[in-house]
């Protein structure tokens, strides 16, 4: 079996970070978001690893490279448009030649890994295997209607989704699929949608199981689920200090701080996780909080919060919370008079002031 991952993408809803950066590289206590589900593959015995990309290829390629550090050999296809999951796969039939492949979307998270999954789909044989989540809005996802435990409908982001099970970006197919996604037409937005390809193969009498995935599963596209994400992750992390920890600092609950971080008279409350290089001066870092490599916050307070690389807090008064800061970002206050608030912000920035 090999697998196909999908970093390709926009990340519209996460920007103004994905202006400048893949949004499967952004990372979830302090990992990118990408390195979870090539893990994921790794671990349900995959090695063979087709990377879809697209405008962001370089930055992926340099992140991830060939695949060794994992034990496995990726091969990228660049999809010569953003054109849909089911484009995706069409593209990549060379790739997969005629093998069995898990489709991992590559900014999706599953707690507890797809080795079950793969087990089964193996042993099981269908055509195809869907994962399925229940969601509190279905409208924003492709949604499965079931009917005595079979699939009998999908719909792709329904105005008024007849069940709240959403496709979980994970997905098993034979090469059955290959048929179906050369059969199928773009949708009113221009993609060829996987939802349509799996219902291709329903229409056509191809053995089509559902699985409902009990443990916790986030699609990290928008800000509120790449917080709980880090949340979630960051409450699994055992505490360890590689770093520096001086004055009256304190680490409560479960805090990593990695090699070269300096904490100094501060209190970091876990969970939370202080990237290398970073530098946490007379400030608090509350919980659910990662700070990634070389960040410097400075008698300021921040929680529930993601900030990335070599950004810098300085002198904020009130707390900063619910937050992901891009990298390279200074915030900080004026010590001149007057003493207004000054920012340099890029497109569709959100701030709120209290």
């Amino acid at each position: 079996m090999k697998a196909l991952i999908l970093s390709g993408g926009k990340g519209t809803r996460l920007r103004p970070i994905t202006h400048t950066g893949a949004k499967q590289l952004v990372p979830v206590a302090n990992k990118p978001i990408l390195f979870y589900a090539i893990e994921s593959v790794v671990k349900a015995g995959i090695s063979e690893i087709g990377m879809v990309v697209g405008d962001t290829e370089a930055e992926i390629r340099e992140a991830v490279g060939d695949g060794e550090r994992w034990g496995a050999h990726i091969t990228y296809i660049r999809q010569t448009a953003p054109l849909g999951l089911a484009h995706a796969v069409k593209e990549s039939e060379s790739f997969l030649a005629g093998h069995s492949f898990v489709m991992y979307l590559g900014d999706n998270l599953v707690r507890d890994g797809i080795e079950a999954f793969v087990k089964e789909f193996t042993e099981r044989r269908p055509d195809a295997m869907i994962l399925l989540a229940p969601v509190q809005a279905p409208e924003r996802f492709g949604v499965a209607e079931l009917q005595d435990g079979h699939v009998v409908r999908l719909v792709e982001k329904p105005a008024e989704p007849k069940s709240d099970l959403a496709l979980v970006g994970v997905y098993l197919f034979t090469p059955k699929i290959f048929e179906a996604v050369r059969a199928i037409r773009p949708s009113a937005r221009g993609e060829l949608e996987i939802t349509d390809a799996i219902q291709w193969l329903l229409d056509h009498d191809a053995k089509v199981e559902p699985h409902i995935v009990h443990g916790w599963w986030k699609d990290t596209g928008r800000l509120e689920d790449m917080l709980e994400a880090n949340r979630i992750v960051l409450d699994g992390l055992e505490a360890s200090n590689k770093g520096t920890i001086t004055g009256s600092s304190q680490l409560i609950g479960k805090v990593v701080v990695e090699t070269g971080a300096v904490v100094e008279n501060s209190v970091v409350r876990g969970p939370a996780i202080i990237g290398r290089g970073a530098r946490i001066v007379n400030s608090y870092v509350g919980p659910f909080t990662s700070i990634y490599h070389t960040v410097e916050i400075r008698n300021s307070e921040i929680e529930h919060s993601i900030v990335l690389e070599g950004s810098r807090i300085l002198d904020v008064a009130g707390r900063i919370e619910d937050s992901l800061i891009g990298k390279d970002v200074v915030i900080r206050r004026r010590q001149t008079m007057p003493k207004a608030l000054q920012f340099m912000l890029g497109d569709h920035s959100e701030v709120e002031l209290t």
